[in-house]
């Protein structure tokens, strides 16, 4: 399998990943954000995305945007087929895709909003902290582009302070080292995940911090996505 930085050889699949993304929102009735080809195939164009193929099929994507002049950017749209699932390849794109928004974007602060426990875990292993959704970018397009998820009804009416989606956030070590970080929990969220916590992510993630931080010096076990 090859997971690459994207380029126009990879317009070819922009069609699978739209209708891939919105069929995966139908089946679990929660969003990601419907995007247009138009916005698919600029992303892809212009090498802000990830693309994971293998012998010349589609596997993954996820692509990256940047907010409030430059200041946030966001690792977004993150999907893999359905035959390839269950076999780490999402973990391998997402660590690919925050290394791009690293190394295009180093002073930025790497965001993200997520429904799934898989992806929580994820962001986790790569240093993001669960936070209030104040923490993250107010740039009025980036709430727009929520208008398209099935939850846009449910943020509006709790203000854009909440929703269904857990906020996470990256800082950067050199915000740390001048103080312009914002004051984060200690991330602790390391959890076995079985069977019964996938039913319910959102629930079991924030029961999990709540455990966690009862219990500070408990050591739990990683489980690769």
């Amino acid at each position: 399998m090859e997971i690459e930085i994207s380029s126009c050889a990879h317009l070819m699949y922009v069609n699978e990943i739209q209708q891939e993304m919105y069929d995966s929102a139908q089946r679990r009735g929660t969003g990601i954000a419907k995007r247009s080809l138009e916005y698919l195939s600029k992303k892809i164009s212009e090498g802000n995305a990830v693309v994971a193929t293998e012998n010349g099929e589609w596997v993954g994507f996820c692509y990256i945007e940047t907010w409030s002049h430059g200041k946030f950017v966001a690792n977004s749209g993150l999907i893999v087929s359905p035959k390839f699932r269950n076999g780490g390849v999402a973990t391998q794109i997402k660590q690919k895709v925050f290394q791009l928004s690293r190394d295009k974007y180093p002073d930025a602060k790497v965001f993200g909003l997520t429904t799934g426990l898989a992806v929580m875990k994820i962001n986790s292993d790569l240093g993001y902290q669960p936070v209030i959704y104040s923490e993250l970018t107010q740039d009025e397009e980036f709430w727009n582009g929520c208008k398209n998820c099935v939850n846009y009804e449910i943020l509006m009416m709790k203000e854009r302070k909440n929703c269904l989606c857990t906020a996470m956030l990256f800082v950067p070590d050199n915000h740390k080292k001048t103080g312009a970080e914002n004051n984060q929990p200690e991330n602790q969220y390391h959890h076995e995940i079985s069977q019964k916590d996938v039913e319910d992510p959102l629930a079991e993630f924030h029961k999990t911090i709540k455990n966690n931080k009862k219990n500070p010096d408990e050591k739990e076990s990683h489980l690769s996505v």
